[in-house]
């Protein structure tokens, strides 16, 4: 179903899938490639449901602004990365959303994103937002927001990376674990070999851009995720 919300007077619009039973839902927000928010992330919605807990499909750039998966999104995402406060700002509007719907617990939110949604889940966590229980970031990008003296961090977090990945090559990894860990937080950080960037969408095929989709990546990552979420959310 849509999922309407709003940033100030800027509309978004999600998409929410629910599972079986009775709520309130464990609830598994999930932020978008440079792309915005398209069907794939509604499938990921679907799964997440079929696996127990409400996935939230958000929208980062507002109704109506969404770009193409298979071209160049640097308009619509370049802004955003210019605008890190902006950006924190339009995903806790979503987080806030979550914990004010009637079907969701409030108590139990986690935040899952992919390439430039993988930044948007870790900024959350970096937002200290107590709310949120834990952040999972697949093949992100990890470059700190630089928002003033960063809190203590409290969501758990989970880092799914490609160790080929150009966009965040081994020593930005490096200085994620040292960031993470300056800030007390609990995490992880699980390097695939021969893994290039955008190793969960099928239709990658860049490799001399250093964008090939791995079938063994994406299902051992998915793995961790379904291992994860247990501990973080309960159920």
């Amino acid at each position: 179903m849509e999922f309407q919300y709003h940033d100030g007077d800027t509309a978004c619009a999600g998409y929410l899938a629910l599972p079986t039973g009775d709520g309130p839902h464990p609830v598994v927000l999930i932020a978008h490639n440079w792309a915005g928010q398209t069907a794939q992330d509604n499938a990921v919605a679907d799964r997440l449901a079929e696996a127990g807990y409400a996935g939230l499909a958000l929208d980062v750039y507002g109704a109506g602004n969404r770009g193409d998966l298979h071209g160049d999104n640097s308009a619509l995402m370049n802004p955003w990365l210019a605008d890190r406060a902006g950006l924190r700002r339009r995903l806790l509007a979503a987080v806030e959303a979550a914990a004010a719907h009637e079907a969701l617990d409030a108590d139990r939110i986690a935040i899952i994103g992919y390439c430039f949604g993988g930044l948007c889940a870790l900024d959350v966590a970096r937002s200290a937002d107590p709310r949120v229980k834990a952040a999972v970031s697949f093949h992100g990008i990890y470059a700190p927001p630089g928002l003033g003296e960063q809190s203590p961090i409290s969501a758990k977090v989970l880092v799914l990376h490609g160790w080929d990945d150009p966009m965040a090559p081994p020593e930005a990894t490096v200085a994620l674990g040292h960031e993470l860990n300056a800030a007390g937080a609990d995490w992880q950080i699980h390097a695939y070999g021969q893994t290039m960037h955008a190793f969960t969408f099928a239709g990658a095929a860049n490799p001399a851009g250093g964008i090939q989709y791995n079938a063994d990546a994406d299902r051992r990552s998915w793995a961790s995720l379904m291992a994860f979420l247990p501990e973080v959310l309960g159920g």
